[in-house]
């Protein structure tokens, strides 16, 4: 049985987040697993679900679930990586193009997650069995650098930077047709096609908010295309 206790809020509290307010009571657990503690319906409020949001009012009873982490279940495979840069805290990786980030359905094994348990002692857990250390990812076809945490601590202060955007993510890429301005946004919401379910397209309805900055690096006539540097604002 996952150990249970409780919290009695105080009156100075009041109106704070769940997830801060737990943050400075439980110095153990990053802000990122008490989230996702709130999530999974581990943390509860006198017996009722809340979310992550949730303003505290003095006199409720929080109850914590301790559930146990989950083994592992990518197994570690010998699998050569090229590492750009690795401390204690992180390992910063040049992922191939044709490589899978982490285990999903149809590709269980010869991923990026398999290649880091066999390369590192520890991962960080924020993010479950099958994504151990995955603080972002791109697509199995796209080459580039992806930052993995190593312990839970670096993984939440990577997600905080990610969120006031203080890590800066730039693409070059060749693009069909021929761009006209020299620099440019792209600002258009980005969801899943509504025909073709395996591809993404502009959603204005559905699509989540998706911001682009680019600048022309050179325009290349004769292949019909541009070679282009894209900067990342949002996911």
């Amino acid at each position: 049985m996952n150990p249970l206790f409780t919290i009695s809020v105080d009156a100075s509290a009041t109106d704070k987040r769940l997830d801060v307010y737990l943050t400075e009571q439980l110095p153990d657990f990053s802000r990122s697993r008490i989230q996702a503690m709130i999530r999974n319906g581990d943390i509860s409020i006198d017996g009722k679900q809340v979310k992550t949001g949730y303003k505290v009012q003095a006199g409720e009873c929080i109850q914590v679930e301790i559930v146990e982490a989950e083994p592992i279940a990518a197994k570690p495979e010998a699998i050569s990586l090229d590492i750009l840069y690795e401390d204690e805290d992180i390992v910063v990786v040049n992922k191939p193009q044709g490589m899978v980030v982490h285990p999903a359905a149809g590709h269980t094994d010869g991923t990026l997650v398999n290649a880091l348990l066999h390369h590192c002692e520890n991962l960080s857990g924020i993010n479950g069995a099958i994504r151990p250390g995955i603080v972002h990812r791109i697509d199995k076809d796209t080459s580039g650098i992806l930052v993995v945490a190593k312990n839970d601590r670096a993984h939440a202060g990577l997600i905080e930077q990610w969120k006031v955007h203080d890590i800066k993510r730039i693409y070059h890429a060749f693009v069909h047709g021929l761009i006209v301005e020299n620099a440019g946004i792209v600002d258009a919401p980005i969801g899943r096609h509504p025909r073709e379910r395996k591809k993404m397209a502009v959603e204005p309805r559905n699509g989540r908010n998706a911001v682009t900055h680019y600048q022309v690096i050179e325009r290349l006539p004769f292949a019909l295309c541009t070679y282009a540097q894209m900067e990342l604002e949002t996911g």
